[in-house]
């Protein structure tokens, strides 16, 4: 039991506060609740002795006793003696703890409302349930190598400035203001930005950066442009908001910005809407001249320049230095830059941020303390910290190189399984790659295929047209071991395509 992934876990979730009034077996014992209900510790599992549960957590072998004791007087474990502690199946109730009633429901909820509302066909999910084990995502990171253990410290500390709680009576400008200049310094330094806090609103997330823009720009019919794939949750958010989306082609060089000025009139474009360093999904760069094209078409026609950073492009470039987002070159006001910071962190300490102009800054606070007037205090009061400190730059470099050796594994198995059946080019940054396929073969009978042999390949990374047979292959989330087996898998499923 010693090694065991069991004691691994108990280690990593299981903290408690010996100078807290609460005694150690209360709090150590929320903490299993904590896991069972979350599902980490199944029902069933057969835990650690008390002897190896307290050389785990390092406390005294009757306060281990405690914790099962405490844990089976609420039903959540079963001791059987001569056997062991289990994870108990049954059902636990809970009770009101001053009436000592059991919370019984009496009739099921309705199925259906007894009123009419609006249903949304742009908003349909897009998410698909599965039970392989394995999958391939769009790029997403590798959770894995979130530090839990020092952001259990860091996250501590932030709960215990004493500034944290004056801060929440203060006006939201006031509150973030040190969080909003310590982004600024970062984004500067990294992407070579001259921007200030005016300039900057930060969100929970790039799709919430996306609507709030969204809400300030686009009316019902205005036209936006974006590239002849492009991504399927952005454009949701522009149709929900009413906008007419068309398409633009796109090559090696990026968004052909020529056909825009060919197919178009002044005052006929509301915005164009890119992934300028790597287009979203092909992870091809927009060329320095289409970029210079595209600025001075904008002034010229009256559109506005939606630039997404949405590959992470400044959190993982790998080789060569990373080109500067275009809002560098933007003198005339035209470009809104959007970002995430932290890709490196779990996604609950994840922002995604909205860079543009002032007077667009100043109205989109408004929507944004419409939508989340609360914000999250602590997560931004430890970002502060991170940055200055320099702890995020010094996370993303180590990460770096972690996923630079998993790209380059994949190229090198994707030679050896894929060679002359299918086309890529290595990323110089990015966690995908474009995986294009030729001969053409139908992507959604290959997806079936893969399912069958444990490997899912969820709808939105299949592109498939007249023009078009590839996947984005995001590798991000795998390591090498999982990359071999996931090519493997795909090469099987590959053959069983063309030998049915």
């Amino acid at each position: 039991m010693r090694d065991s992934p069991l004691l691994s876990i108990i280690q990593k979730n299981v903290t408690f506060d010996k100078s807290k009034t609460q005694a150690v077996y209360i709090q150590v014992a929320q903490a299993f609740v904590h896991l069972f209900q979350r599902n980490i510790i199944l029902k069933k599992t057969k835990l650690p002795g008390t002897r190896a549960l307290a050389k785990t957590l390092q406390i005294h072998r009757n306060t281990a006793v405690a914790i099962y004791d405490e844990l089976a007087s609420q039903g959540w474990v079963d001791i059987k003696p001569n056997k062991g502690t289990f994870v108990s199946t049954k059902k636990v109730r809970f009770t009101n703890k001053n009436r000592k009633t059991e919370f019984i429901n009496h009739q099921n909820l309705a199925k259906t409302t007894g009123f009419e509302f609006q249903k949304s066909f742009h908003l349909a999910s897009t998410v698909q349930l599965t039970e392989a084990k394995y999958s391939i995502n769009d790029g997403k990171p590798d959770l894995r190598l979130h530090p839990v253990n020092q952001f259990t410290r860091w996250y501590s500390a932030a709960m215990k400035r004493k500034t944290l709680i004056q801060k929440w009576n203060r006006p939201q400008e006031a509150s973030l203001s040190m969080f909003q200049t310590q982004l600024c310094n970062y984004l500067n330094a990294t992407r070579g930005l001259h921007v200030g806090p005016k300039n900057i609103i930060s969100t929970r997330s790039t799709e919430m950066s996306l609507y709030i823009v969204s809400q300030l720009l686009i009316q019902k019919n205005d036209v936006v442009l974006v590239g002849d794939l492009s991504n399927y949750a952005s454009n949701m958010i522009f149709q929900q908001v009413g906008a007419q989306l068309i398409t633009i082609p796109t090559d090696d060089d990026g968004l052909d910005v020529e056909f825009i000025r060919k197919n178009f009139i002044k005052n006929s474009i509301r915005c164009v809407y890119l992934c300028a360093h790597r287009d979203y999904p092909t992870t091809v760069t927009l060329s320095a001249t289409r970029r210079t094209a595209l600025l001075k078409l904008a002034k010229e026609f009256g559109f506005a320049i939606i630039e997404d950073d949405f590959d992470f492009d400044f959190d993982f470039q790998f080789d060569n230095s990373p080109v500067l987002p275009m809002t560098n070159s933007d003198e005339n006001g035209m470009v809104i830059y959007l970002g995430k910071l932290g890709q490196s962190l779990f996604p609950s300490f994840q922002i995604g941020f909205v860079i543009a102009p002032e007077n667009l800054i100043s109205e989109a606070k408004n929507y944004l303390y419409l939508l989340d007037e609360q914000g999250d205090l602590i997560q931004q009061q430890m970002l502060s910290e991170l940055i200055n400190e320099g702890e995020i730059y010094r996370l993303m470099q180590k990460n770096i190189v972690i996923y630079k050796k998993r790209r380059d594994y994949l190229n090198q198995l994707l030679s050896k399984y894929f060679d002359k059946i299918a086309a890529w080019k290595i990323p110089e940054g990015g966690l995908a790659i474009w995986l294009t396929f030729y001969p053409t073969i139908p992507l959604v009978k290959l997806a079936e295929e893969a399912e069958k042999n444990n490997l899912f390949l969820p709808k939105t990374i299949l592109y498939q047209n007249k023009n078009t047979c590839a996947i984005r292959f995001g590798f991000g989330h795998l390591n090498e071991n999982e990359i071999e087996i996931v090519i493997q898998k795909l090469k099987s499923a590959y053959k069983n395509l063309s030998l049915s």
